[in-house]
């Protein structure tokens, strides 16, 4: 058992644990209960739950949750296009987020793979700084899928790059 002032008392029953929290005017509260034998503190219960919710909610705000962003290209995409989807791919990419890249094919389009692993592999190569492939799933059906994964100092490099010529084009303005 710990005390209220956090000092260690020792082992003691339940009900002399209880009589000491009610002589103090405050709660018997478990702490660990799978410790042999369980871990129990006198404190205030309504302060205890208090610091245990601020906790978690500390431990949110620093998770990070990676969502998938799809992007659907064809094998007859134009350049303009391309570089759109491109662009924003790598602000995905940037946010920590994962790419699913899909690669659709209608009707006879699907007897020429080849034009479409060309855009494929062009775009993954444009990526390949920031992304690495995680999954390449080849032909299913009438798609291919490649999944496209942040690489982790990736991030860091590009906002020092975007930092360093948002500062060059705030110079030449002034």
């Amino acid at each position: 058992m710990i005390g209220s002032d956090g000092k260690q008392i020792g082992v003691v029953s339940p009900q002399e644990g209880l009589a000491r929290a009610r002589e103090e005017g405050l709660d018997l509260v478990e702490i660990s209960p799978t410790a042999k034998p369980p871990v129990c503190r006198i404190t205030d219960f309504g302060k205890y739950l208090y610091t245990l919710e601020k906790e978690e909610k500390q431990a949110r705000k620093k998770q990070h949750v990676a969502h998938i962003k799809e992007i659907k290209v064809t094998s007859k995409i134009w350049e303009n296009d391309y570089q759109t989807k491109l662009r924003s791919a790598i602000k995905f990419l940037e946010r920590g987020d994962k790419v699913k890249l899909t690669m659709f094919f209608r009707g006879r389009e699907v007897t020429h793979l080849d034009l479409g692993r060309k855009v494929l592999d062009r775009f993954t190569e444009d990526v390949a700084d920031i992304a690495e492939v995680e999954k390449n799933s080849g032909l299913e059906g009438r798609m291919i899928i490649i999944l496209l994964t942040p690489k982790p100092g990736a991030k860091k490099k590009l906002v020092k790059t975007q930092a360093t010529t948002q500062d060059h084009a705030k110079t030449e303005n002034q």
